[in-house]
Order: C-alpha cells, then structure tokens, then sequence
C-alpha cells in the first residue's frame, strides 16, 4: 500500500465512502489513478468497490493501522530517537495514540526513571519492558482498531497530572499549520493532553503533509516543538518562526 492509497483508505475511513470524483479531487490525481488504486485496495481486502467510489469494508480499521504502522517506518524511528533524545531522564511525558507516539517510547526504553502517562496500549505494552518506568494508562473506550482510548473518562483522567513533557501525533498536517485528524474523540484527548504539559511536542512523518482531514486539534504555533523527517514547506516554517515553534529535521539512517 503505498502513500496515496493509504490517504485513499483514510478519507473512505472518515465518512464510510468515497467517490472516485471526490478522491480525485481531494488527491489531485486522475480518475483513473484512483479507480486502480480503489482496485487494488479492494484485492487487498480494505475497501469493498461500489458504483462511483468504494465504502469500507467491514473489520478493515485493523488491517488499515498495521499498514500505517508500517508506512515510513525508518522516518518514524528517526523522530523516535530524535525526540528522545531531548527528554532527560527524571522526567514525565504524555504519550497519545500513534504509530510514531509507539516510536519514541521505543526509543525511550533505556531511559532511567521515567513517568509516562499515555491513552495508547501499545505505548503501555512497549514500555513495560523497561523496569525504570512508571506507565500510567488512562481509562476510557478502547479503540480496538489501534489499541487507543477515548472518551470523556480519559480527558478526565488526563487532567489529573502536569508533566514535563506532551508529545502527540496527528493525521494530517495542513499547509496553514493546523493538525487535523479524523475522529473527535481522539481529538478531545489530545486537546487535554496538550493542556497538561509544560513543553508540547508534535511528532509526524512528512507524508502528514499530504493528507488532509476533517478535524482540527491545535495550531501548530501552539506547539513547542515539531519533531519531522524532512524540512518543512515555507509557509509552514513561517508559521513556526513566527510563533517560536522549534523544528527538528530527523534524517532517517541510509
């Protein structure tokens, strides 16, 4: 699956189906890219063709976050260390849901006493291994399609702590520095989360810069830092000037 499918998978995903115009449109391809590219996602299992489009396939949320999480692997474990590498040990982080949230707690693994507080099992599930840190994980509806949780209960949980450090990830990240996702939940959490740190960070892959999604969390002039795998398109780096947003170019490992 490649970068374009997956912002194909992820826009179906958001209403439940898309039509070839619209992803056309929205993608800045032919309709006949799209139509091949709606054929192959169906052989692969996550989208069912209908006439003028495709709608989800039922059970395809779980199918669709392991292919994200394989998507730029070796971009998200460079962010991964970058970030940690800018967090001391000593300290507490938030961690949300994300496929390169999961990177930087990889990479804090052999951090020594750490707090972490995260509405992302998989976060949870990787920082067990290191005995030196606290995991603390909020309450809330799983999303078993990504392991996330969400809901009022983990806003609530989340406002319980003040840490050093909020680290998020997002859908998209749009050209006038806005981090959009897809499900208001999620987006909800984040909010809170974010509410809760001395120092907020955004981790995302360049492919963000592509995609585009209905829901806007935050500015990313609200943002401390900005943790990417390639420098960042003018208008956006305006923005970050502008606003004291640092920006972190991590280069992936040939």
């Amino acid at each position: 699956m490649n970068i374009r499918q997956m912002q194909i998978l992820e826009l179906v995903r958001a209403s439940g189906r898309a039509s070839v115009e619209e992803l056309s449109a929205r993608l800045e391809v032919t309709p006949q890219t799209i139509r091949r590219d709606l054929a192959e996602l169906a052989d692969q299992g996550v989208l069912d063709r209908v006439h003028g489009g495709a709608i989800l396939r039922s059970g395809a949320s779980n199918i669709a976050y392991e292919e994200r999480r394989r998507m730029n692997e070796d971009a998200k474990a460079a962010i991964g260390r970058a970030c940690a590498a800018q967090i001391p040990d000593n300290s507490s982080v938030i961690l949300n849901i994300g496929t390169t949230t999961e990177a930087v707690a990889r990479a804090l693994l052999r951090h020594r006493n750490l707090t972490v507080v995260t509405n992302n099992m998989n976060v949870a599930n990787i920082l067990a291994a290191n005995e030196s840190c606290e995991v603390l994980v909020a309450g809330g509806l799983l999303r078993r399609s990504d392991g996330g949780l969400v809901g009022d209960l983990t806003s609530e949980f989340m406002a319980n702590f003040k840490t050093d450090y909020a680290i998020i990830g997002c859908s998209a990240l749009d050209e006038d520095g806005d981090l959009l996702d897809f499900d208001l939940a999620e987006v909800r959490v984040s909010r809170a989360i974010l509410r809760q740190a001395r120092e907020r960070w955004l981790v995302t892959d360049s492919a963000k810069l592509a995609q585009k999604a209905p829901i806007r969390v935050v500015s990313l002039g609200e943002l401390d830092a900005l943790f990417i795998d390639q420098p960042v398109p003018e208008t956006l780096a305006k923005v970050c000037e502008n606003a004291g947003t640092r920006v972190i170019v991590a280069t992936p490992d040939p």
